[in-house]
């Protein structure tokens, strides 16, 4: 069994969160080979993945646990919130594990940031993923952050590789 990594990333709204995951998530397939699950926080409870009056929906909304499986992908519908471990069992099988969000799970975290620095987010970062825009020198940085290019997937990819935390 290999071994399997999880790393998150953290950062306000329009920062360039899922941008970044996404390019990271297709080189991690694409070049490296490897299977990738993403778990994406949903703070607000704005995600839709359903249509009222459909089936799948009036399902879900018996509060029960769904799964719905088609030809071409298997959609989970749970009705209570997960703790990471119970996420990651719900994943058969991958090497990397990304997610946004979350502050509060244990993971190695990504903060990203344009244009400002939100000092809040400090405690909770392992590297900081920034573009031209925020010059570190204007902050009161905390001790051992790695400072990575938002704009090279290839190093923040090299980052989570060296860091990220077994599952």
């Amino acid at each position: 069994m290999n071994k399997r990594l999880a790393v998150a990333f953290t950062g306000p709204s329009n920062s360039g969160k899922t941008t970044l995951i996404l390019k990271v998530a297709r080189k991690l397939i694409h070049e490296h080979g490897k299977e990738v699950a993403i778990i994406k926080h949903d703070p607000k409870d704005k995600a839709r993945f359903d249509v009222e009056g459909k089936d799948s929906y009036k399902f879900a909304d018996t509060g029960a646990e769904v799964i719905v499986t088609s030809p071409s992908r298997t959609t989970y519908f749970s009705q209570k919130n997960k703790d990471l471990d119970e996420m990651v069992r719900l994943f058969d099988k991958f090497d990397i594990l990304l997610v946004e969000g979350l502050k509060n799970l244990p993971l190695p975290r990504i903060s990203i940031f344009r244009n400002l620095l939100d000092s809040d987010y400090f405690p909770y970062m392992d590297a900081l993923a920034i573009d031209e825009s925020i010059s570190v020198s204007d902050y009161n940085m905390p001790e051992g952050v790695d400072i990575l290019d938002l704009n090279d997937p290839d190093e923040v990819i090299s980052w989570i590789l060296k860091n990220a935390k077994e599952v």
